[in-house]
């Protein structure tokens, strides 16, 4: 399992890249790629559409299970990785590559943890 250093994580396990103090890309984190297993679906917001921090803002499907994605932080999604609609197993192939939305205008942030601290809590489940 990999865990990026200079990205921050969810307990849900998403990821989040600063990209400055009101922009960020997001995605699902090694650790949670893996434990789906194999994707076969993406669901991805809309560009516009306003997310909120803990709150559901995608879904992905696997062949074992369809799961929630949560916002890590609260804004405007700015842009979305469009190639991940027809070829979600990039999410497989590259965790931290297949980012799922740029978020802009952030006004909060869920609890997010560094590396280390994600990497210890992963450790415990």
């Amino acid at each position: 399992m990999e865990i990026k250093q200079g990205l921050l994580y969810t307990k849900s396990h998403e990821w989040v890249e600063f990209l400055g103090d009101t922009t960020a890309r997001v995605g699902l984190s090694d650790y949670a790629q893996h434990e789906l297993g194999d994707l076969v679906f993406a669901n991805l917001p809309e560009v516009g559409d306003e997310i909120t921090a803990g709150k559901m803002f995608a879904d992905v499907e696997s062949v074992k299970a369809v799961s929630d994605v949560y916002a890590p932080v609260t804004g405007t999604v700015a842009e979305v990785n469009e190639e991940l609609l027809n070829a979600p197993e990039r999410i497989n192939e590259s965790a931290y590559g297949a980012w799922f939305a740029k978020v802009e205008n952030i006004t909060g942030r869920a609890e997010l943890m560094d590396a280390d601290a994600y990497k210890k809590y992963c450790d415990t489940l």
